[in-house]
């Protein structure tokens, strides 16, 4: 059984349209769900969430349904944003008495065991909380559940570097036993790149690709020459190019590596340059 499948989602919002989208997410791994801002990332996620009613089309988590087990689908959700949704003016106690009444499955000693471990003080108010501090008490709250399914959505966005580092190493700890799955949205690439196993690219609400993290690395390369090479034959096996007065960079894909002059330059890319290249095509400079 999948942590996640969709089949054929479709949704309009004011003229915006998720057109037709198709993932499935093994039990045990991490799915980077990429793309630039407004490309319909959230929109996935509030519709997996039933945040919005879909269109068309298919959610299922651990094989359910949101209409067959409303709770049951609910409490296996995990979700965690870029801003805190606790009331500022809560405190941890405040917070532990809230989600003993949403969900059945919270574990008040899971959570003085991470309150504890990442320094969470029970006397001071939210307000007062860093932002690491808050990024670690939404983690907390939704680790002491009976989640088997994290959704990510820009969880990470504001963290120094050492923070997020704990958070990458708390995502793997959480899939180890092989059961649960997580879907990270975020535009820090180099973290994706560190953690995910496979990548979801969305642009304008549809697919642009959907593979493993390590096949989409090894699939592309990136080819840099001076603008004198750029002829028509280079321009055809381009995915996108950024021109300068001098030179050019631009992404084709491995397999084409053998239609181009061997003296041009060949690299590895970059997640964050395969997406550029992908959604700017083009650019002059």
């Amino acid at each position: 059984m999948n942590a996640l499948e969709i089949k054929n989602l479709n949704k309009n919002l004011k003229g915006f349209y998720i057109k037709n989208i198709n993932l499935e997410l093994p039990k045990g791994y991490i799915l980077g769900y990429i793309g630039q801002n407004g490309a319909g990332k959230t929109t996935t996620i509030k519709l997996i969430m039933n945040h919005l009613k879909r269109n068309s089309g298919e959610i299922r988590v651990f094989g359910k349904e949101y209409d067959e087990d409303e709770a049951g689908y609910k409490d296996m959700i995990g979700f965690i944003g870029d801003d805190c949704y606790f009331p500022i003016c809560f405190t941890l106690k405040d917070i532990i008495n809230t989600l003993k009444d949403f969900y059945s499955s919270f574990d008040e000693g899971k959570f003085d065991q991470y309150a504890k471990k990442w320094g969470l003080p029970y006397k001071k108010k939210i307000k007062e909380f860093s932002k690491g501090m808050k990024a670690k008490l939404a983690f907390a709250t939704v680790l002491s559940r009976e989640t088997k399914l994290l959704l990510l959505d820009e969880s990470t966005s504001g963290l120094d570097p050492v923070v997020r580092s704990e958070v990458l190493e708390i995502l793997q700890d959480y899939i180890s036993d092989g059961e649960k799955s997580v879907i990270f949205s975020t535009h820090i690439m180099s973290d994706l790149e560190k953690i995910t196993d496979y990548l979801y690219f969305i642009n304008d609400g549809e697919k642009v690709f959907f593979d493993t993290t390590e096949n989409i690395l090894e699939n592309h390369l990136l080819v840099k020459g001076g603008t004198g090479e750029l002829s028509e034959d280079v321009k055809e096996k381009l995915i996108g190019y950024k021109l300068s007065n001098i030179s050019f960079t631009g992404l084709i894909h491995s397999e084409d590596k053998n239609y181009l002059d061997e003296n041009l330059l060949f690299e590895k890319p970059s997640m964050e340059e395969i997406m550029v290249f992908y959604i700017n095509g083009t650019r002059g400079k």
